[in-house]
């Protein structure tokens, strides 16, 4: 299946096609309110039949969407400059793209109550000696494409396609990676808004062989420290729910989970609903 296209649309971003089977809006331009909402993105779920749309807006859009059918899943307190909440909306087209089933849900409350427990309680990661953690070049495009191919059997970009990545490299996306003898063991990325002041935390993958030994952990930790650097205010994640690992990671250095998205992403092979987590790194 083709991934799926990003594009403009008036002034805004968006994400859409089979694959997720939705419409994302990205990034929210203030000139294209109401239209993006009542015609623009309806409009092009109806005309390719997604089963759902998701948004990220600021507070003072939330509203506009909430009267056009979109239900509040997440909020993360003042997401946008360090002042405004950022929200996380859906409106589900099919009644079925809503529902998790008992045993997911269970198993993702479970996740929530023990990483509650820990949050804020990240203990030193391997100390690094040996590795070498820096911000990825283009030369390093098709190492990430491949470990990315490797770990993921779908996602919802292209980050197996060694163009994608070179190709982001240069507008929004900052990868970093972890290597060893110059075979690359771990990476990541952070996708930045450099208008809002705000960056995801994104595209964990550790190589199978290397897991267990803190490198996401310490990635995240060289990737906020880059962050706060460049002025950035406020960091986030949407997580795997149901992946414990990932949301143990996030709790464990300060996070805070804000909302569940419901059968939001493909990933793994699969339609698997996310966690978002927020912290103030300024």
């Amino acid at each position: 299946m083709k991934n799926d296209v990003v594009c403009t649309i008036g002034n805004s971003v968006i994400q859409h096609g089979k694959l997720n089977d939705r419409v994302y809006l990205m990034k929210l331009s203030p000139d294209d309110i109401p239209v993006i909402v009542m015609e623009m993105i309806d409009g092009i779920a109806e005309k390719y039949e997604y089963s759902k749309s998701f948004a990220k807006v600021p507070g003072d859009a939330a509203d506009t969407f909430a009267k056009n059918g979109y239900k509040i899943e997440a909020v993360a307190p003042e997401l946008f400059n360090g002042k405004s909440d950022g929200y996380f909306l859906s409106k589900y087209y099919s009644p079925g793209r809503e529902e998790i089933e008992v045993s997911c849900k269970d198993e993702i409350e479970r996740i929530l109550r023990d990483t509650e427990k820990i949050r804020d309680t990240r203990t030193p990661d391997k100390d690094g000696k040996d590795l070498e953690i820096r911000i990825a070049g283009e030369e390093d495009a098709d190492a990430l494409a491949g470990l990315y191919g490797q770990v993921f059997e779908s996602y919802p970009f292209p980050i197996h396609d060694p163009g994608y990545i070179r190709q982001t490299m240069n507008e929004n996306i900052r990868y970093f990676g972890i290597w060893k003898d110059d075979t690359l063991l771990a990476g990541s990325s952070c996708e930045t808004d450099i208008s809002g002041l705000n960056v995801e935390m994104t595209d964990f993958a550790v190589s199978p062989e290397c897991r267990g030994n803190g490198y996401s952990g310490l990635l995240l930790e060289v990737m906020e420290n880059e962050m706060k650097k460049d002025g950035f205010i406020t960091s986030y994640t949407i997580a795997r729910a149901a992946h414990e690992p990932v949301n143990r990671l996030f709790a464990r250095s300060g996070y805070k989970y804000c909302g569940t998205l419901k059968n939001n992403t493909n990933i793994c092979g699969s339609f698997e609903s996310m966690n978002v987590w927020y912290k103030k790194i300024d």
